[in-house]
């Protein structure tokens, strides 16, 4: 994985091809000294945006554990991950053309 920006850098994407609105979870490295765990890639009503892992309260509404304390720095997150999302998509379409191909070549 490895997609490193300005000391964030996405380990691990697992993609989600079913229903609902999540895509796919990932873990973010800072600096190579934190780890996130649980970002989410969600689509929503204006595409996709990444959103930060949350916990359940004793109230039963969700709060996010993990803040970027400045709107740059959530900006930046998002872009990463994205960034990361989009590539592994890219990937698996030119895994899928490559074999597409291949199938159609062995005839």
């Amino acid at each position: 994985m490895g997609h490193e920006t300005n000391g964030l850098c996405v380990k691990r994407i697992v993609k989600f091809d079913g229903g609902g609105t999540v895509r796919a979870y990932c873990d973010v490295a800072i600096a190579e000294a934190f780890l996130i765990k649980g970002l989410r890639v969600v689509e929503g009503k204006n595409g996709l945006f990444v959103s930060m892992p949350r916990q359940q309260g004793k109230d039963h509404k969700w709060y996010d554990s993990v803040v970027a304390l400045t709107k740059e720095a959530k900006v930046e997150v998002g872009r990463v991950v994205l960034e990361a999302y989009q590539q592994e998509a890219d990937t698996d379409r030119n895994g899928d053309d490559a074999l597409d191909r291949s199938a159609n070549h062995s005839t």
